[in-house]
């Protein structure tokens, strides 16, 4: 699968929608989720708790290993995917659909999120 073109990624391989009344969706790409291997435990943050961008917010635990989950841009939690807390297993089997991990809305006043690679340059960055 080809990285969707009206994405944004992060460096860390999460990736986010276009705001949408200031609300973004946040996952982790299929490169991270075919690294990661079978994933068996997802710890999100709190509706409600403010994420910081390029720090960590959560966790994914697989077969495999234990790796930070980190928050691409600034802002609320304003919702998190209970489907991916109830079966981890979507972010392996529809990363950037249903595999989605929370809803943040924008810190308005970080101004425009920095960093984040396009579809191509995610590609350039992770040699696939």
């Amino acid at each position: 699968m080809s990285n969707p073109e009206n994405l944004r990624y992060s460096k860390e391989h999460e990736w986010l929608t276009a705001a949408e009344d200031g609300v973004s969706t946040v996952g982790i790409t299929e490169h991270a989720a075919s690294a990661l291997g079978d994933v068996v435990f997802v710890q999100l943050p709190e509706v409600g708790d403010t994420v910081t961008a390029g720090e960590p917010c959560g966790e994914l635990e697989s077969t495999k290993s234990v790796s930070d989950l980190y928050a691409p841009v600034s802002g609320e939690i304003a919702e998190i995917n209970q489907n991916v807390v109830d079966d981890p297993a979507l972010v392996n089997s529809a990363p950037f659909e249903d595999g989605w991990l929370f809803k943040v809305r924008l810190d308005t006043s970080a101004g425009e999120p920095e960093g984040l690679l396009s579809a191509d340059e995610y590609t350039a960055f992770t040699g696939n």
